[in-house]
């Protein structure tokens, strides 16, 4: 009996199984009632999480290793630079379009004693997994793929960081329609903001740190603006 080929791995799964795993808990949330939506939006950053370490554990991200850690600091910066990109025009221009009233986080949702938990919970699925989750799919898996998909070559193979127009305008698109209307303007700008870092840094570990800064950034704003009786959870 002649013995079978072996099968090809392809290499997709490690970053569209967590990306969309999120995106489709995401929709079910948006469904469910708001007492409900703080316990499963712990459950969706839990199981993300757990999907990213389970294949970094398995050596599915070789791109995380050699991050030189004297690049975090502008990395960060260039990270703020995006946090004022996605909420000054807001901030500045009242006719732009924003989420319905009572949409977004609220982190009030399950009263008083819970909110620390909340907030936590938030701050560690919106600055910590968010970044790496989205970081590995858009810009390690996506950026490349779409350089090699009309061709036999693996997009493993493609470097880290490599401009292609293609890639480039596509992967701004792909970004923007994953985020909610309203927010698209800020989306493309800030997406064309960190593919360009990443040309420069060619490193996807500062394409995470950039991003890690933008929404640890939005969350503290956020934080800070509830304290001075301003609600700006609607950016998360």
């Amino acid at each position: 009996m002649a013995s079978k080929a072996p099968r090809r791995d392809h290499g997709w799964w490690p970053y569209l199984l967590p990306y969309f795993v999120f995106l489709l808990l995401g929709e079910v949330q948006a469904r469910l009632a708001p007492e409900v939506v703080p316990f499963f939006r712990a459950g969706r950053v839990a199981l993300t999480a757990a999907l990213l370490l389970y294949f970094f554990r398995r050596g599915r991200y070789p791109e995380l290793r050699g991050y030189p850690a004297q690049l975090a600091p502008l990395d960060g910066v260039v990270g703020v630079v995006g946090l004022a990109l996605w909420v000054v025009p807001y901030l500045a221009i009242a006719a732009l379009p924003r989420p319905a009233p009572g949409e977004g986080f609220h982190p009030e949702a399950l009263g008083e004693a819970w909110q620390p938990y909340v907030l936590a919970a938030r701050f560690v699925g919106f600055a910590l997994v968010t970044p790496v989750m989205e970081e590995l799919f858009v810009r390690s898996f996506l950026l490349r793929w779409l350089d090699v998909y009309d061709t036999t070559e693996d997009f493993r193979k493609v470097p880290i960081g490599r401009y292609r127009p293609r890639s480039f305008w596509i992967t701004i698109v792909a970004f923007t329609v994953s985020h909610a209307r309203w927010e698209w303007p800020v989306a493309a700008a800030w997406c064309a903001l960190a593919n360009g870092w990443l040309y420069r840094r060619r490193h996807i570990g500062s394409a995470i740190v950039l991003h890690a800064a933008t929404n640890a950034g939005l969350f503290l704003l956020a934080l800070a603006a509830d304290g001075w009786g301003h609600d700006l959870w609607w950016f998360l």
